[in-house]
């Protein structure tokens, strides 16, 4: 008597990638947004496989990260979506040099926020300006965090983050709110997530 075959597992063509810096960043808003780019694009759930990292931006080497280039060079995977391109690669040149290889091979890669189709020679030239961006931003922050430290070291008033806190107040995130700023620039201003935000802004109803 023949023997039954086994299920056939079908590769997933479409790559669905998120990633956050740390244990306490959800990751509730990248899959919200990227979740509605493929309904609109018609990509049905069974078509796409998800690899999500807890990792930070600036090392090429994740769990997820590196088994989603296994399945890419394997062919499994001909699109990769992602909340920004940022969340591939925080560095400039290597998250262009990572660009351009996959380009090569025909993978697609579609930034859901940034609206950027990086398939051709000026998706892959706008990717570079908002990885350098990014990289920027980065840089800028890290500066101004440690000249205010310096700052307050200077004055003997800086004794470090005690255990437990976050990283701002909610009452900040209220007064920026009635400026008018909406809850992703109040995040950016503060340095936490959306999700934080919106907990810091609850805390004052």
């Amino acid at each position: 008597m023949p023997r039954p075959k086994k299920p056939v597992t079908r590769p997933r063509p479409v790559a669905a990638y998120v990633r956050v810096s740390s244990r306490d960043q959800k990751t509730d808003s990248q899959r919200a947004e990227i979740r509605r780019w493929l309904e609109g694009s018609g990509i049905a759930r069974d078509k796409v496989e998800w690899y999500v990292d807890v990792e930070s931006g600036r090392k090429m080497s994740r769990p997820e990260f590196d088994r989603l280039r296994r399945d890419l060079f394997a062919g499994h995977v001909k699109t990769v979506v992602v909340f920004k391109v940022e969340r591939i690669a925080r560095r400039l040149r290597e998250g262009l040099d990572l660009l351009c290889d996959w380009c090569e091979r025909g993978v697609r890669v579609v930034s859901v926020t940034q609206q950027v189709d990086v398939s051709g020679t000026l998706g892959r030239m706008v990717a570079a300006l908002m990885l350098g961006l990014a990289e920027i931003e980065w840089e800028y922050r890290r500066e101004r965090q440690a000249a205010g430290i310096a700052v307050a070291r200077r004055n003997g008033v800086y004794r470090g983050r005690a255990p437990g806190t976050t990283k701002a107040k909610p009452d900040r995130a209220q007064e920026l709110q009635t400026k008018g700023m909406s809850a992703p620039e109040i995040g950016r201003a503060l340095g936490v997530s959306i999700r934080t935000v919106f907990r810091y802004l609850a805390a004052g109803d």
